[in-house]
């Protein structure tokens, strides 16, 4: 878009000082926006040109104060293409600042990105998951490679950052980055939150993002079926560490815990719940959301299993539980071990925990979504997906009714 600039100089008449004498004005409008300061000169109303904006006559004094509004008109225009030089996004409130010798400090991307990242590290484990940090981190080193494939610089002023940036950003991870719809979606979210950063600070005068529209597109939730987790049930191992692996993914199939939840299970996160059963009772680390979980007999089973473990005595631990890199490596082997064509991974224990044990046996969608710790409903609805058996199940009850209605219809015109 075509910046329009506008300088216009005025007599400031509602100000008259004890001599009859006005300040003169310089008003500077970009894209109709107004920024106005004094010119430090002093004019009677009278002799002032409102139509030709510059003292009336050829006096000195006239000459000397038009000589002075001519010079500064000249280099507000030489700031303007200064700014269009530099592709610096050009406001009333630069020109002022640039007029007025108040360098405005040059504010520098990466930099605020990266005292973001530190105040986020500092407040992990308070209020941020390590996930959380792990992703902005992931979203610098994109947004740092970004600068060198499309500016061959290391870094950008945060007053280039437009329109034509966040879109340029965008294709960037889709084409060289190779990302998913919903995963470059999430990569320019977390660049918005930076951008917020400077828009409440005052760094940037317009919002980049002001005409961008990007959509999270629905992604069919991966979960095991009742046989599949019977295989893993079934399946004797050789090698033990395969075995408590399998125990810990079950553990979460059975409870909706994510693995830094179950890896933060102590025995004192058991308790007795309101129908006198043990329940678990613990926060979401990702969103601090309360989640109490009645322990179901395969629950049980495994924490039983695994009471007297060292590495659970040694930790006071309730499971025995890898690094997350350690057990999502198991977890591949065990899939091929059970000849489960599906990525193993604790969220597919998750949703599997929300389809195939809760709401496939007519768990109520409300319970379900507050074992899972989610703070709203709509969060459920996009885990639990309802199961062909259940679909199958229902149309056999409608089949059913339908069946009756036309039985009895054929009776009473027999009758």
């Amino acid at each position: 878009m075509k910046t329009k600039t506008a300088i216009l100089f005025y007599a400031k008449k509602s100000k008259v000082n004890a001599k009859g004498q006005c300040v003169i004005y310089t008003r500077i409008t970009v894209n109709g926006k107004r920024m106005e300061f004094s010119t430090g000169r002093l004019v009677n109303p009278e002799k002032w040109s409102s139509a030709g904006g510059k003292v009336k006559g050829h006096s000195n004094e006239a000459r000397s104060i038009n000589r002075h509004l001519d010079i500064l008109k000249t280099k507000i225009i030489d700031i303007q293409m200064e700014f269009i030089h530099a592709k610096i996004p050009i406001t009333a409130k630069l020109f002022k600042s640039k007029i007025l010798g108040e360098e405005a400090k040059r504010r520098m991307l990466i930099p605020i990105f990266e005292d973001h990242n530190k105040r986020i590290e500092e407040l992990v484990g308070k209020e941020y998951a390590p996930g959380t940090l792990e992703r902005y981190k992931t979203s610098l080193k994109h947004t740092k490679e970004f600068l060198e494939w499309k500016f061959k610089e290391s870094d950008i002023d945060i007053l280039k950052i437009n329109h034509a940036f966040i879109t340029d950003y965008e294709f960037y991870l889709r084409s060289v980055r190779n990302c998913s719809n919903n995963t470059a979606v999430k990569y320019i979210k977390n660049f918005g939150k930076i951008v917020k950063i400077c828009l409440a600070n005052n760094w940037m005068d317009r919002n980049p993002f002001s005409n961008y529209k990007s959509k999270v597109r629905t992604v069919e939730r991966v979960y095991l079926t009742e046989d599949e987790i019977q295989k893993l049930m079934n399946k004797e191992f050789a090698a033990e560490r395969l075995s408590l692996v399998t125990d810990i993914f079950l553990f979460s199939c059975y409870t909706g815990l994510a693995y830094i939840d179950v890896k933060n299970l102590t025995k004192s996160h058991i308790s007795i719940g309101i129908d006198g059963d043990k329940w678990i009772f613990t926060h979401r680390q990702k969103t601090e959301a309360a989640s109490k979980i009645p322990i179901l007999p395969v629950t049980q089973m495994i924490i039983n299993k695994y009471v007297d473990h060292p590495k659970c005595i040694a930790n006071n631990s309730l499971l025995p539980i890898f690094s997350n890199q350690k057990m999502n490596a198991y977890l591949k082997e065990i899939a091929v071990v059970c000849e489960i064509n599906k990525e193993l991974t604790f969220h597919i224990a998750r949703h599997t925990f929300a389809t195939t044990v809760t709401l496939s046996n007519g768990v109520p969608i409300e319970s379900v979504s507050k074992m899972l710790g989610h703070k709203n409903l709509r969060t459920t609805q996009h885990y639990a997906k309802v199961l062909d058996k259940k679909v199958s199940h229902d149309m056999q009850i409608l089949k059913q009714k339908l069946g009756n209605i036309k039985t009895l219809s054929k009776n009473q015109s027999i009758g």
